[in-house]
């Protein structure tokens, strides 16, 4: 509970010790008391419930979970100057606007671009990032743990605790892992899908070069 929630039921409590302490020390119970004794109740349990709200209004957040990986940039080289401003661009917002920890794209069966925590590993769209592919629909795995295909992804990253896999249609996706359990909120996901769409217009412009970052 924050620290201006705590003080507001303290008040409230104090307050209503005091109500009840007033009533068990009068002598004759008359309606003016009565009235007195009724607005300062409904005035604590007020305090209260603004307690409770305060502290459902400020939940504590979910602590970074310690990944392992570098800090680092790797795009396919053979790009237009535009499609590789849009692959920084989109890239460098989603990893300083949303918790995204790290960023993957896919685009016709090749890596294209990886930037933040990244690892050297291979990746290979699994059966996750095939059904987002074949429904053209962005799956969230909210909290990793609770998947057993979570695994496909720890060629990206090991052990990302959550990951948003937005599909470009057929032609690849673009694969989000976030710093904590439930960090991305359907903000973060609408921003997501926006830029996928949009990074599909551009990279669907002009011809992906068969060299991988993956492959060097």
């Amino acid at each position: 509970m924050p620290g201006p929630a705590r003080a507001v039921l303290m008040c409230a409590l104090l307050l209503l010790g005091l109500t009840v302490t007033n009533a068990g020390l009068a002598e004759t119970v008359t309606p003016e008391l009565q009235r007195a004794e009724v607005l300062a109740g409904m005035a604590a349990v007020g305090l209260m419930l603004v307690a409770v709200l305060w502290t459902r209004a400020n939940p504590k957040s979910t602590e970074k979970v310690p990944l392992k990986g570098e800090q680092g940039l790797v795009m396919a080289d053979q790009f237009s100057e535009d499609q590789q401003q849009e692959l920084a661009w989109g890239s460098h917002m989603l990893l300083t606007a949303t918790p995204a920890a790290s960023v993957l794209v896919l685009w016709r069966k090749q890596v294209v671009l990886r930037r933040g925590l990244i690892s050297q590993d291979s990746f290979q769209p699994g059966p996750i990032t095939k059904r987002a592919l074949e429904r053209d629909q962005t799956i969230s795995l909210v909290n990793t743990t609770l998947f057993p295909g979570r695994a496909e992804f720890d060629t990206m990253l090991p052990s990302l605790p959550a990951i948003v896999v937005c599909p470009m249609g057929k032609e690849g996706a673009v694969i989000v892992g976030g710093w904590s359990p439930r960090c991305f909120t359907r903000s973060d996901e609408r921003w997501i899908e926006g830029w996928t769409q949009r990074l599909r217009t551009t990279l669907g412009a002009g011809e992906v070069s068969s060299v991988t970052p993956d492959s060097t």
